[in-house]
């Protein structure tokens, strides 16, 4: 187990990533800020949902992924159709636009990336990610209290499975 005092300097690096998620926001065009990026990635993503769904992924409240949404759709970017099962409902659609929007943002962060870390190896740049991936499962969905694995408390008196 690690000592407290790498958990200190983890808790500090952590939060320095905000620095690096700020510069990831700066190459995005005028067009598409951050929240209108986010909708795209993950409609790209996780394909056609809800606007319940999208505001989950999101970790906002549904009136913020509404305002965004609102953004996107009116650059074209998405679609909202009727929900076949719930006629009150809409379902979000990357359009062919959107899909280029979100290709470009693609190129643009990967750019980025790699001339951030062009002087990393391949082997350190896969490190990272393995990492970085072991983390976010180790805390399990961060987005949505209800992806959130139960404490061993709720466990073991509602006997529920944990979430991944």
């Amino acid at each position: 187990m690690a000592e407290h005092a790498q958990f200190d300097e983890l808790a500090r690096q952590l939060s320095a990533v905000g620095a690096v998620k700020r510069d990831l926001v700066r190459v995005l065009p005028p067009e598409c800020p951050g929240g209108s990026a986010a909708v795209l990635t993950l409609l790209g993503r996780h394909g056609d949902m809800r606007m319940s769904k999208l505001a989950e992924l999101l970790a906002v409240d549904l009136s913020v992924t509404s305002r965004h949404v609102a953004h996107v759709a009116a650059r074209g970017w998405i679609e909202r159709h009727p929900d076949p099962a719930d006629k009150r409902s809409r379902i979000l659609r990357l359009t062919p636009a959107g899909q280029e929007q979100l290709d470009e943002l693609s190129e643009r962060t990967s750019q980025l990336l790699a001339e951030r870390l062009g002087d990393w190896t391949d082997d350190e740049i896969a490190q990272l990610i393995r990492l970085m991936t072991r983390l976010r499962s180790s805390f399990g969905d961060c987005r949505s209290p209800s992806a959130r694995p139960p404490s061993p408390v709720v466990e073991e008196t509602t006997r529920t499975p944990a979430s991944t």
